[in-house]
């Protein structure tokens, strides 16, 4: 008999002492807090991801619980340079260590290379898939080319007329140090 494994309330141990495997096609509304960042949102957004549970042995024979995260999603943004939509596509391919409680992960975090977690028998896999897809969005998301002709000024005519109008608060000084009168 094999065990069946929710993302929502994931064993992790179980998980991987099982070797388990777990996948989905999930559409972007079901991540609330990625929707909210998202510029045009539709219900055919998909997220596709798959977790890969295993215990690997180390020196000492001590077994460490790991979890190997695969996460593919389009994502709706407006691109900085256009100021047009744009989908950016995101992907992590990521493993994760768990460790007995959050006090271990912290104490271990500075030494270890790897993502450490909690330990837990209800873990959220969901919430560690949108977590993951926050962090992968881009700071500034743009086009690799932009569909339309972005305009690059630095300035626009009316603030450089109104500048060239006013007279330079300089000349007047340097014509009174001079015996003349201010223009």
């Amino acid at each position: 008999m094999t065990k069946e494994f929710s993302p929502q309330r994931l064993d992790v141990k179980a998980f991987a002492q099982a070797g388990g495997r777990l996948s989905g096609h999930d559409s972007l509304l079901k991540y609330e807090r990625l929707a909210q960042e998202a510029k045009g949102l539709h219900p055919d957004l998909m997220v596709d991801w798959e977790a890969v549970g295993e215990v690997r042995t180390v020196l000492g024979g001590m077994g460490q619980v790991w979890l190997h995260l695969k996460v593919r999603a389009s994502f709706p943004m407006e691109c900085q340079r256009c100021l047009t939509p744009v989908d950016v596509p995101l992907e992590v391919d990521r493993g994760f260590r768990f460790v007995a409680d959050e006090a271990t992960a912290e104490a271990l975090d500075d030494e270890s290379e790897e993502d450490l977690l909690a330990m837990s028998r209800e873990f959220d896999l969901r919430e560690l898939i949108e977590d993951e897809l926050l962090m992968a969005l881009p700071v500034v998301p743009k086009h690799e080319e932009c569909p339309t002709t972005v305009a690059l000024s630095s300035s626009d005519e009316d603030f450089e007329e109104a500048s060239a109008q006013k007279p330079n608060p300089f000349a007047a000084l340097a014509a009174l140090q001079k015996g003349g009168k201010p223009s």
